[in-house]
This record gives C-alpha cells, sequence and structure tokens, in this order.
C-alpha cells in the first residue's frame, strides 16, 4: 500500500487553513496574565497570555495600536481581542490582538485613566488654581465616614496638636453607590459654614472601594469649593482622582491633620523665641541709645554756654597772662634801651657841660650863637652857665683867636 507524504509547507497550509475557516477562532476573546511583554522598535507588542493552565503567545501588530489604551506591562490581568491563526513558517499559532482591555480592576484602572485625562484637559489639575492651606485656622471641617481609623486619627492628632481648634465633621457615606453624592453634599455644607480648611478622606481600601473619591461630580464640588481642600484617601500607595484636584494632598488622613493644624506647643516656642529675640534686640538698642545721650551730654556740656564762657575767661585770662608778660619784657627792654640812651645822652646834654665850666650863649632872638659874625657890638646876649643865666652886651668882636681882644 502507497503512503502519501507531505512536506512540513503543505501541512502547516493546511492547519492554516483549517484555523481560517473555524469561524469561532476569527473573532475570539482570551482573558490571562500578561507575561513576556515586549515592545519592538517596530511599534509590535510581543507577549505571552498565561492562566494556572497554559499559556499562548500573542502579537498586536502597530497598526491594531489604536486597541489600547495603556500601556502594557507584566502581571496584568487582561482580556485580549483578536483571531487566532498560523504562523506557517515556524508552525505555531498565535492570538493576533486587535484591541486589549484590563479585566476586573484593570477596567476601573483604565476608567480612571480616562477621567483623569479628561479633567486634566479641562484644566482641574492646574497649579494656578490651587488655594494656599492657611497656616493657623480655628475651624477644620472633616468629610469622612463617622467611624473608622481616619477620622480618630483625624480628631487625636488634631486635638494634641492645637486643643483649640473646632472640628465640624460631616458623617458622609465613602463607599458604594451613594457614596460620592454624600461626600458632594459633606463639601458643599461645610463650604456653607464657613469652616477654614476641609480635609476629604477616608483609610484604605482596593480601587473598588475608594471609587467613589474618582467620581467626576466629587472631583467637581472639590474644584469648585471656596474653603481649601485637603485631600486624603486611603493609604501613601492609593491615588484618586480627589487628590489631583484638591488644593493640597495628604499621604494619610494622619498626615491631612498635621498639615491642617498647626502645633500650638511649637507655636508658643517660637514665639518665646521671639520674644527673646526681641528682648535682646530692645536691650541692645537701649544700650547704643544711652551710649549715644552719654556723648551727647558730653558734647552739650561742651557745647553750653557756661562751658563756652569758662572756656572763653580762661582763654581771655591766659591771653592777659600773656599780654602782662609781653608788655613787661617790652618795659624793661625798653628801659634798658633808654638807659643806654641816657647815659649816651648824658655825654651830649649841654646842661653836662654847663657843670664842667662850659656856657652857652644865646642872642635876643634866642638863637645860638656861636660864629663871631653872628653879633655885632651893643647887641645883647644872654650867657647859660651852670647855675643861672647872664645878660651881657657886646662891646668888642675879636676874629683872631679865643680870649684875645674880646669884650662883653
Amino acid at each position: 500500500m502507497k503512503q502519501n507524504v507531505y512536506t512540513v509547507a503543505q501541512i502547516n497550509s493546511y492547519i492554516k487553513n483549517m484555523f481560517t475557516q473555524d469561524y469561532l477562532l476569527r473573532t475570539v476573546f482570551v482573558k490571562g496574565e500578561v507575561s513576556n511583554c515586549k515592545y519592538h522598535s517596530s511599534g509590535h507588542i510581543y507577549f505571552t497570555l498565561k492562566d494556572a493552565k497554559g499559556v499562548i503567545a500573542c502579537v498586536m501588530f502597530a497598526g491594531n495600536r489604536t486597541g489600547l489604551s495603556f500601556k502594557l506591562e507584566e502581571g496584568q490581568m487582561v482580556v485580549v481581542g483578536g483571531t487566532i491563526d498560523v504562523y506557517e513558517r515556524d508552525g505555531k499559532y498565535q492570538l493576533y490582538a486587535k484591541q486589549i482591555a484590563l479585566d476586573g480592576a484593570g477596567v476601573l484602572y483604565e476608567k480612571f485613566e480616562r477621567m483623569k485625562r479628561k479633567l486634566e484637559e479641562m484644566g482641574m489639575f492646574a497649579q494656578e488654581y490651587k488655594q494656599p492651606i492657611p497656616r493657623y485656622i480655628r475651624t477644620l471641617g472633616v468629610v469622612t465616614a463617622p467611624t473608622g481609623a481616619a477620622v480618630r486619627d483625624i480628631i487625636n492628632i488634631a486635638a494634641r496638636r492645637n486643643p483649640y481648634v473646632q472640628i465640624i465633621l460631616y458623617p458622609a457615606i465613602v463607599q458604594g453607590d451613594q457614596a460620592a453624592a454624600s461626600i458632594v453634599s459633606g463639601i458643599r455644607a461645610l463650604e456653607q459654614l464657613g469652616v477654614d480648611v476641609m480635609i476629604v478622606g477616608r483609610g484604605g481600601g482596593s480601587i473598588e472601594d475608594l471609587w467613589a473619591f474618582n467620581e467626576e461630580e466629587v472631583a467637581q464640588a472639590v474644584f469648585d469649593c471656596q474653603v481649601p481642600i485637603i485631600s486624603a484617601v486611603g493609604h501613601e500607595t492609593d491615588t484618586t482622582i480627589t487628590d489631583f484636584v484638591a488644593d493640597l494632598r495628604a499621604p494619610t488622613p494622619s498626615a491631612a491633620a498635621e498639615l491642617a493644624v498647626y502645633d500650638a506647643a511649637q507655636l508658643m516656642e517660637r514665639f518665646a523665641a521671639y520674644s527673646n529675640a526681641l528682648d535682646h534686640a530692645m536691650q541692645a538698642q537701649i544700650r547704643r541709645q544711652r551710649n549715644r545721650l552719654e556723648n551727647w551730654k558730653l558734647r552739650l556740656r561742651y557745647l553750653s554756654p557756661i562751658n563756652q564762657i569758662q572756656q572763653k575767661r580762661t582763654y581771655s585770662m591766659d591771653l592777659e597772662g600773656r599780654l602782662t608778660g609781653s608788655m613787661n619784657s617790652a618795659l624793661v627792654q625798653q628801659r634798658h634801651r633808654m638807659a643806654l640812651y641816657a647815659e649816651r645822652f648824658k655825654g651830649l646834654s649841654p646842661l653836662e657841660k654847663l657843670s664842667q665850666g662850659y656856657a652857652y650863649v644865646e642872642d635876643k632872638d634866642h638863637k645860638v650863637i656861636n660864629d663871631v659874625n653872628s653879633v655885632k657890638p651893643e647887641d645883647m646876649v644872654r650867657i647859660y652857665v651852670k647855675n643861672g643865666t647872664i645878660q651881657a652886651k657886646v662891646k668888642e668882636i675879636d676874629k683872631v683867636g679865643y680870649g684875645e681882644g674880646t669884650d662883653t
């Protein structure tokens, strides 16, 4: 009996035709966990879907990437829609993906991402719309469940930091179908009461438990609120839409209470430090002003009329003493000079000559006669001697020499 022998290509082609003719395999949805995910430089995505009992190879071509609204990563639970076909060259079948959606919680995550993109495009996350959190508050509004760890943590921490801050609690429903409307009502009610700042949040949970804080109506209420809002939803790793819209995000409700309520003890310590610094500054200023006052007193004392008079008087006395000394010195010098001149004039004095036996002759006009030609006989002359004068008449004039032929 002769057997039919086929080539590998023929077998692979036959199997491919079988897959192509199977209507069920043309459009199929497969759920599983993503593994071995690789983004190729060409834009294609290669990955494997697996569950507890098997695996299937998958590929999404670059042209079908519009069917993927999120980044495909290891460990995600997804539902892949596409066609199962055979790759003839390798003789392997695989799932050619045309659309991929997250499964279960992943669907909510995809919805979360869509909402986040929508509100971000609307500008609700913009920093310029964020209100500053007041540093010192008197009233704190809290929108959360009336029971649970979140509200207890907020009350305890707020009371410990500042017991004078009034806490107003709005007991909201934070989980379930009615949660979003309840949270919105709480925000609006506390806004009307005029609290200084508001904490909106709850304790941790799954994405389903926290979903009310991802609703658009809650985000809109937070955005429209005129009171600054601190979002405190879940634990530190949990993130909701409310966190992005709120004026400030706190990782936990406890942290929100610390951000909202100032520490009164630290404030008093700061006041004490300011008081000490102010006191030191005042004392230093007083010392500086006292020193300035003393300097002005010294200057005023120096410039006072009495002091000026005393100084001028002292200066005048000094000048008087110097002038007196100068005058006395000048007098002594002048007396000495006069004595010298007196001695010199003494030798030239006519009286001194008269006392030595000489005589002094004047004519009637009191002119000195020192020449015989100055008189003639019968002229009256006056002769001055040591102890008086003599009136005489000239009888004869002798021009030859002294004592010869002279007659008076």
